[in-house]
């Protein structure tokens, strides 16, 4: 099957489960705390609002959007670091939501956009590829050479129209390093989310990490799945996009998790009346979580692929599904904001309850998983020997007495014992 990587320690430490502790040893539940719309609505204050219910709801982590001035209002375009004043709120309103995240202990996970910056100053060939004035203040030589700059060439992808930064300089890294460390020291983020993680070398994140200390970091490694022409089908068999994943993730050292956009790709197909794909040729998983899910980010949703943007959207009518499968499944599942906070107290209770049912069950990132049934209109696992689900519009319950009916609705059940 094509998939390799070096030992990781698997081993379960602890079995903590209470609704607002930080859940680690591979009991993270995660929330995606903004969307792409996020900016307009004086962003801090209102999750300040939302503190107590994110603890209480039993999330580890809330991944906050970019914090650091920008020249695009999303916070995608940075170019002072460490200004902190953005369209989401101010300096102030950030330390204040921050420490009440602390206080809940919700852990405050950082977007950390360091692949492209945007410079003061026209330098070399006209461009903006200076960032005199401000802290940090390289000079052309931060920039890689393709994409206006005196440095090497990129190792990845370029993200275009802005200078690319060149990991490789050493002054670079220090830089960087001290960033990081006054996000985690000073201003008091714990987790961090590397942005457009293709356009540099995974060995600078491993770098990055190891030095500033982050509890949790995750990468957005975001590789296109394989989909069949003529009528460019979404393939079975994904061994290859996930295999990138999981490189990706191994080259870092294993000090950082990634996304698992395999996983998002197939389960939006699958929930389709194509159930058959959520069981792989070797009778498992067939995204990340299937391979090595200690470090697999499971998600539904996220700013990029839904929101306004919908770049590559779940089928909104099969969005409980999906979160029935990624809350009772390995890796570590996050949950989106629009879904939680913007569609009702239907959807939010239902994930709640889901979230519940793991917590209390003690499924974790490494739980063992048995696939039962997978075909058009079914697919059916038992987790742990602990729980049982099922999605689909097939009819299909556990056998056994001792299983319990823990929660149901559309085209979806969950058992315990």
């Amino acid at each position: 099957m094509g998939y390799s990587r070096t030992v990781v320690d698997e081993t379960l430490q602890g079995k903590e489960c209470s609704n607002g502790g930080a859940i680690q040893n591979g009991r993270e539940i995660l929330l995606q705390a903004f969307n792409w719309e996020s900016h307009k609505h004086d962003w801090w204050h209102n999750l300040h609002g939302k503190v107590g219910d994110i603890a209480k709801s039993g999330f580890t982590s809330a991944w906050l959007p970019p914090a650091t001035n920008s020249l695009s209002k999303e916070g995608y375009l940075p170019q002072n670091l460490y200004c902190l004043d953005s369209s989401y709120g101010s300096h102030d309103g950030l330390k204040s939501l921050l420490q009440k995240m602390h206080q809940h202990k919700v852990r405050a996970m950082a977007d950390i956009v360091i692949n492209h910056r945007v410079g003061t100053t026209r330098g070399r060939g006209g461009a903006y590829n200076r960032y005199d004035g401000i802290p940090m203040s390289w000079d052309e030589r931060a920039i890689t050479s393709c994409s206006g700059g005196l440095g090497s060439r990129s190792y990845g992808e370029n993200f275009h129209g802005v200078p690319n930064i060149d990991h490789s300089q050493a002054f670079v890294r220090k830089d960087i390093i001290g960033w990081l460390k006054w996000l985690r020291k000073t201003i008091g983020f714990q987790d961090f989310r590397f942005d457009f993680a293709k356009g540099y070398d995974p060995k600078f994140v491993k770098e990055y990490v190891e030095e500033s200390k982050p509890i949790f970091s995750v990468g957005e490694y975001w590789d296109s799945c394989n989909y069949a022409a003529p009528d460019y089908r979404l393939d079975y068999n994904q061994d290859s996009h996930r295999q990138r994943i999981i490189n990706w993730i191994d080259k870092t050292g294993q000090v950082s998790a990634a996304f698992d956009f395999t996983t998002k790709g197939i389960l939006q197909e699958a929930v389709k009346g194509q159930l058959w794909r959520l069981r792989d040729s070797q009778g498992k998983p067939p995204g990340v979580i299937g391979w090595w899910p200690s470090r697999a980010v499971t998600f539904i949703e996220n700013h990029d692929t839904g929101s306004t943007q919908g770049h590559w959207p779940f089928p909104t009518d099969h969005v409980i599904e999906g979160y029935v499968y990624i809350l009772t499944h390995p890796g570590i599942p996050t949950v989106f904001y629009d879904h939680f906070y913007d569609w009702g107290n239907s959807y939010h209770n239902q994930i709640v309850k889901l979230m519940d049912i793991r917590c209390r069950q003690d499924i974790h990132s490494r739980s063992k998983i048995s696939i039962l049934e997978a075909r058009s209109d079914l697919y059916a696992a038992k987790i742990d020997d602990k729980v049982c689900m099922k999605i689909g519009e097939g009819s299909w319950c556990p056998s056994g007495r001792e299983w319990t009916l823990a929660t149901s609705g559309n085209r979806y059940a969950v058992w315990h014992k």
